[in-house]
């Protein structure tokens, strides 16, 4: 009896002790496969990108920002969502990965995704260049986000590569900035293509066609000097801005053989140089190892690539140098105006200073009429300007390369036409210079007296004496004969 009681106890206690052992305890954080939230929804979202369903990714991304904003993975969520979009594809998805890089470089600048961000940014308007004869604006915004990713994250990984796509970017905009200098070289319109070519060489000094940039700026000096020499402008007044030009043009072969050495116009500026009578400089170990060092930098299209290059909307790179610094910062730009303003200013001032030495030896100023030169292109035209001999003051600043002269000076002024019309003041027969006459009503009918029988004015003006025109009130848009000088 008592061992039947012992083993019936067993039994339950056994029973029981099971029944204890199988219940199923239900805490997350006990349990080694479990995870927190936020991290789900974040390997969810980079499960969605991998299989191509930005849309489910970026719902999952932006649910994670939302729920969870203390979360660690709130950097990241906001990074992927950038990610997703440049995945994606397409000129819409571009503008709005753009957008999602810009703000995560905002909100968190000092990690080391925001350079990342920055170069991805700079990518999207690299991949979007177009060739450097079509619109340059991706090709610009390229240029300004590789520069603001190197000085921005100077000790970034990236900046090698960034540094080497800026030069690819600089060298489709330099292309772009020779093609307009020398459009304006052809057509002999020599400020504006002065300006342009220096303003190359000085902002893109590792560009391929610098050498022949140069070239051609130092023909332009040459051909206005030549102009120059032509002109109706006295001897004393124009030897100065001659020799300006001469310098310049010197100045400019000089650069070659000394900053280019081994590039293909070296003997051709080596010419000029001993044409001009000028010393031949020589260049450096140095500059020599540094452009040859450039020149292997450089690549080249095969026949294939150069023909399916036509099909293609990018432009060629393969010549930009992949050795060296690229400009990050814009050096100030050359300006036409200002070109044509200084050599106007060189010629009054040396006007000025003879027509003060004549009075000072006859106490009277000749009158005289002088023109400056200007450039042959008048498509173009601006206000010219007149300079008083008697009072020397200095000319008002014209808007562009080349002007007109829209208006007649009188005897005692100094004529300074833009374009050349030959205006000669009127004088006397003794020298002196004649008063202008009153303007005249050339448009009006004129007023006369009504009858004295109290009758209506006539309107008929054929018995009425026809006044002359006065030249000095004729219209400015009447053609005039134009001279083709080179300002």
């Amino acid at each position: 009896m008592f061992r039947r009681a012992l083993l019936l106890g067993l039994m339950a206690s056994a029973v029981l002790f099971a029944g204890c052992s199988n219940k199923k305890v239900n805490n997350p954080i006990a349990d080694v496969n479990s995870k927190q939230p936020d991290k789900v929804l974040y390997d969810r979202a980079m499960d969605a990108m991998k299989h191509n369903k930005f849309d489910v990714a970026r719902l999952s991304l932006q649910t994670l920002i939302n729920t969870y904003p203390d979360s660690e993975y709130v950097a990241r969520a906001k990074l992927a969502i950038g990610d997703s979009w440049y995945a994606e594809g397409g000129s819409a998805a571009m503008a709005q990965a753009e957008s999602e890089y810009k703000d995560f470089i905002t909100f968190f600048p000092n990690m080391t995704e925001a350079s990342e961000a920055q170069m991805k940014i700079a990518n999207i308007h690299y991949n979007e260049m177009e060739k450097a004869d079509r619109d340059f604006t991706h090709a610009k915004r390229a240029e300004e986000e590789y520069r603001q990713l190197i000085m921005q994250f100077p000790d970034s990984p990236l900046v090698p590569e960034a540094k080497k796509k800026l030069l690819a970017v600089q060298e489709v905009l330099a292309e772009r900035e020779f093609m307009i200098a020398h459009f304006y070289y052809l057509r002999e319109t020599w400020p504006a293509a002065i300006a342009r070519f220096q303003s190359l060489v000085d902002t893109y000094p590792l560009f391929s066609g610098a050498d022949e940039a140069l070239y051609e700026m130092g023909n332009c000096y040459e051909r206005q000097a030549d102009l120059l020499r032509k002109s109706k402008i006295s001897e004393a007044a124009k030897a100065g801005l001659i020799k300006q030009y001469q310098d310049k043009a010197a100045a400019a072969y000089d650069q070659i053989l000394t900053r280019y050495p081994e590039e293909d116009r070296v003997d051709d500026a080596r010419k000029k140089l001993q044409a001009m009578g000028r010393p031949i400089p020589k260049a450096t170990p140095e500059q020599i190892a540094q452009n040859k060092k450039e020149q292997e930098s450089r690549g080249s299209l095969g026949s294939y690539s150069r023909l399916m290059l036509n099909f293609k909307k990018g432009p060629d790179v393969s010549q930009a140098a992949t050795t060296g610094e690229p400009t990050l910062v814009d050096p100030k730009q050359a300006s036409a105006p200002e070109i044509v303003r200084s050599a106007t200013a060189s010629v009054v001032s040396a006007l000025n200073a003879a027509t003060g030495a004549a009075t000072t030896g006859t106490g009277t100023a000749p009158a005289t009429n002088t023109e400056v030169p200007a450039s042959s292109d008048a498509t173009t035209p601006t206000e010219a300007t007149t300079v008083s001999g008697s009072s020397g003051s200095a000319p008002a600043a014209s808007a562009g390369a080349n002007a007109e002269v829209i208006k007649k000076p009188a005897a005692n002024e100094t004529a300074i036409p833009e374009l050349g019309n030959d205006l000669a003041p009127s004088s006397t027969s003794s020298g002196s210079a004649a008063p202008p006459l009153p303007p005249t009503q050339v448009n009006d009918a004129p007023k006369s007296t009504p009858p004295a029988d109290g009758a209506a004015p006539s309107n008929d003006t054929s018995q009425q004496p026809a006044q002359a025109a006065d030249t000095n009130t004729e219209s400015s848009s009447k053609k005039k004969k134009k001279h083709h000088f080179p300002f």
